[in-house]
């Protein structure tokens, strides 16, 4: 696994909420988990899975590329209750879960807790911010990729990034019994996925058609499409995944 830092997820979420004016509980209900949940993956307590993650971001009209964009503003590490008070208002509707059969497991739906790899902040609540201007590359050695660990076994390895490009450029790896979706939600969200297995095999449900992925395949869609991935097997799966999120 990668040795780089990774960024502090949940404070730059917890910064993004703030900016907008909306309440933790406003967020919550937007995305369809309990405010406790919430709460947790914005003092790095819990991850969330990819769904989650998706679900947040839209709600928030941020990027998940903006997640690894990450510096530290010193000057708003103290601010924990700033913005709390104000009006309840979301910027873009969340990615809706899609529930597939009878509904989520309370259990199935509650992240574990997040494994950061330690990063030079003074503190994990400690306000960062997106840097746009920020490019990764054009070289990015195997040694030196930012690493996001999710819930449900999924791990993501930035690629690449261009300034001013809204996509995200990922190794991604389901461990074996991995999901995107701890709950057995299908999700969606705002734009266009391109995905390619190296290893291992990889169950896509797509709407109502279920698809295996065996190394060499590839998949296209439009994100808005209720999806899954997991890994029914024994060994990793790995693959390149890149989401564009240039949508009409």
């Amino acid at each position: 696994m990668s040795s780089a830092v990774v960024p502090p997820v949940g404070a730059r979420i917890r910064q993004a909420r703030l900016e907008r004016g909306t309440s933790l509980r406003a967020l919550a209900r937007e995305v369809g988990v309990s405010a406790s949940l919430v709460s947790q993956i914005e003092t790095g307590k819990s991850q969330p899975s990819v769904s989650t993650l998706y679900a947040i971001t839209t709600a928030l009209g941020i990027s998940v590329e903006s997640l690894f964009d990450a510096h530290e503003d010193a000057g708003d590490a103290a601010g924990d209750g700033a913005g709390q008070a104000a009006g309840e208002r979301v910027g873009q509707r969340a990615a809706e879960p899609v529930r597939a059969g009878a509904g989520a497991s309370p259990a199935g739906a509650s992240p574990v807790a997040l494994r950061h790899v330690p990063a030079p902040v003074p503190h994990a609540l400690a306000a960062f911010a997106a840097d746009p201007g920020r490019r990764i590359g054009p070289l990015v050695g195997a040694g030196g990729r930012e690493t996001l660990e999710l819930d449900s076994g999924v791990v993501w390895e930035r690629l690449g990034r261009v300034p001013g490009a809204e996509a995200d450029f990922l190794l991604v790896t389901y461990r074996p019994g991995g999901s995107s979706s701890g709950s057995g939600a299908l999700m969606r969200h705002p734009g266009t996925e391109y995905g390619y297995l190296t290893a291992g095999e990889l169950i896509l449900t797509l709407a109502f058609e279920e698809y295996t992925l065996r190394p060499g395949d590839a998949v296209c869609f439009e994100s808005t499409t209720p999806h899954r991935y997991r890994n029914d097997g024994e060994v990793p799966a790995v693959g390149v995944w890149f989401v564009s999120h240039d949508v009409q």
